[in-house]
């Protein structure tokens, strides 16, 4: 398995496929040996249905993470092994789409004053004032702040591209505040890792995770399954809210497609609101099975 695994890691590698799906796709393939006790160039079509639905119904995965797991075995029978790959025999479950759970702006400011060290509140301050993916968050450098232009600029974001967003100035003077603070200020991540902050690495994406759940139980806010992006959620909701357009969201947001940011629409409280209900347009002549008098 470790030569197909390097074997798998060099053709994930050479397309140039982003480092969390190189590990998930590893991970994938790794777990379907395990499952089997085999190697996964022994193991066939009957062998990849069982898998499929051994993660429905033992493992009771959602459809999103087995099509994961299918797509990691498709790229290894493929790409790997060189091997057809029959659509017919493996087909992907359908996708279920939730709406995304967001917080008004008063649980947002109870979420950040809420974080147990300061610089678990700047993770926070910061991913809710770029909309930033927590790993996009994670790796921005000292040059990414841009104070002359006021932006932010934010490297290889899902797909590999590159896209600027706003620079707050309240987050501008908590960043200032926070570089004030640190032992030893950072030549390259901002936010360094390692417990004093002094590492040449830049911080886990598991710190932003854990910075929310710690938060939002601090707050009592534990019941919402608060994470990272909901924060994301919650900028883009909150900018459609104050009037923003969603072309000008699409692009904050680095999405490719204007389709995926109109799920916005369905959480924007002003746009609920704006749209009266066809119940309101009616006039009955009774009230509660009595006529109207």
């Amino acid at each position: 398995m470790n030569q197909l695994r390097q074997l798998m890691l060099e053709e994930l590698q050479r397309r140039n496929f982003a480092a969390t799906t190189i590990r998930t796709y590893l991970h994938g393939v790794a777990h379907f040996s395990r499952y089997f006790r085999r190697s996964p160039d022994q193991l066939g079509p009957e062998d990849i249905r069982k898998y499929q639905a051994m993660l429905f119904t033992k493992l009771k995965y959602s459809p999103n993470t087995v099509i994961l797991r299918l797509a990691s075995l498709r790229f290894f029978y493929i790409h790997v092994l060189k091997r057809n790959w029959s659509i017919a025999e493996t087909p992907y479950p359908k996708k279920l789409r939730h709406l995304p759970g967001v917080l008004s702006q008063e649980e947002v400011a109870r979420l950040i004053e809420a974080a147990d060290t300061p610089f678990h509140r700047i993770l926070l301050m910061t991913m809710y004032a770029t909309g930033a993916r927590r790993a996009e968050a994670a790796h921005l450098k000292v040059s990414d702040i841009d104070s002359k232009r006021m932006v932010v600029h934010i490297r290889e974001g899902k797909g590999g591209k590159d896209r600027d967003v706003m620079l707050s100035p309240k987050l501008l003077e908590e960043l200032r505040a926070y570089w004030r603070g640190l032992r030893r200020k950072p030549k390259e991540w901002l936010f360094p890792g390692n417990r004093w902050h002094t590492s040449s690495q830049p911080v886990t994406t598991k710190v932003l995770w854990s910075a929310c759940q710690i938060a939002a139980e601090r707050a009592g806010l534990d019941n919402r399954r608060i994470h990272p992006h909901t924060l994301r959620h919650c900028f883009a909701t909150h900018l459609l809210e104050a009037g923003a357009d969603l072309r000008t969201i699409q692009i904050l947001l680095g999405h490719r497609d204007l389709e995926v940011t109109t799920v916005y629409l369905h959480l924007s409280q002003r746009h609920l609101s704006a749209t009266a209900s066809p119940l309101d347009a009616l006039t009955f002549t009774s009230q509660g099975g009595q006529k109207l008098s």
